[in-house]
């Protein structure tokens, strides 16, 4: 079963200050026009904290961090519509984003390749994809294994989207977007 307990914090090294500081200036140099420096360091120090409250090796964090973030404020781009070439935009949703909502993202992207974008996300995200949700797909050829557990969005101004009664309960309502 998936471990869905927080760890507590570990303390963060001088090395990984020095590396994030980095990333936050790498960061800003790609959102220059779009994202001020605040918003940065605030998605950068959240991804940080996510994946530090359950790591047990510290010492990549600063790059899943970096990668995280920026995959967030990607996101958070398009929404907003700061960045738009014209590929449909699809968001998976459910509670801990620990297993089905990570398969149909692993299924969708490997269809559909660079056609769309896609994430997933949850309400109450778990620490760790599900074992056998990484092992079902990979019988299907479809690798998960490097996938990690995120907070869905708290506002949406996509086209509607739809997910399961069951996630949807879980869910905060999100707005749609008229047709």
């Amino acid at each position: 079963m998936t471990d869905l307990t927080a760890h507590p914090l570990q303390e963060i090294t001088l090395d990984q200050q020095v590396a994030l500081h980095t990333v936050a200036t790498r960061l800003a140099e790609e959102f220059d026009g779009i994202y001020g420096t605040e918003t940065i360091e605030r998605f950068l120090q959240t991804s940080y904290e996510q994946f530090a409250t359950a790591a047990s090796i510290a010492n990549f964090l600063p790059l899943l961090a970096e990668r995280f973030a920026r995959q967030r404020l990607r996101a958070l781009a398009r929404v907003e519509g700061h960045h738009r070439d014209g590929r449909p935009v699809v968001l998976f949703l459910c509670t801990h984003n620990a297993g089905r909502s990570q398969m149909a993202l692993g299924f969708f992207t490997h269809l559909a390749g660079d056609q769309a974008i896609a994430w997933s996300g949850g309400s109450e995200p778990g620490i760790e994809i599900n074992p056998c949700a990484t092992a079902a797909m990979t019988e299907r050829g479809i690798d998960i294994s490097e996938s990690s557990p995120s907070r869905g969005p708290t506002r949406w101004s996509g086209p509607p989207t739809s997910w399961s009664r069951w996630a949807a309960a879980r869910v905060p309502h999100l707005p749609r977007h008229p047709l």
